[in-house]
């Protein structure tokens, strides 16, 4: 039985946490997993536009490995979970991007997201009310974790 790796939604931190000085090493490793086939890449045109604003070797390093990626445009499926997020609480209308990220990853079918989001994303008051919000609409539960602990797991 072959089997596929994992789909997982990376958000626009951990692009950046690759030129980070405490984000380098498990973001490259995290990376270097993907380009090994262990994890399948996922992003969306939020990053995309998020990393516009970048330095230059943040965009480039997106733009190698957006290539090889899953890019998902936002769609109305993907706004409805998110508007949830705020009307729920989750998330302030502030931060509605990162509202977004949970949704089109939510919606994408990836089972993880990886961030270094602590405040909004992997947040562990936040991941439950994501994940209780996602039930009650009939969405699955989705595993929100930092590089740190997806790596882990792989050593």
């Amino acid at each position: 039985m072959e089997k596929h790796p994992i789909r997982i939604y990376v958000d626009t931190s951990v692009f950046g946490g690759v030129f980070d000085e405490e984000f380098s090493k498990p973001s490259r490793i995290f990376f270097e997993l993907v380009k090994a086939g262990k994890f399948r890449l996922v992003t969306s045109v939020v990053v995309r536009k998020e990393i516009e604003a970048a330095p230059v070797e943040i965009r480039e390093f997106f733009v190698k490995l957006a290539r090889k990626a899953e890019i998902f445009e936002i769609s109305m499926e993907a706004l409805r979970p998110q508007n949830q997020y705020i009307k729920a609480g989750v998330l302030s209308a502030k931060w509605n991007d990162d509202a977004l990220h949970v949704a089109i990853a939510t919606v994408s079918g990836c089972g993880i997201i990886v961030s270094w989001n602590f405040k909004h994303i992997v947040n562990f008051k936040k991941i439950p009310l994501y994940n209780g919000v996602n039930g009650v609409n009939g969405y699955p539960a989705i595993s929100i974790h930092s590089p740190s602990e997806v790596i882990e797991n792989e050593k």
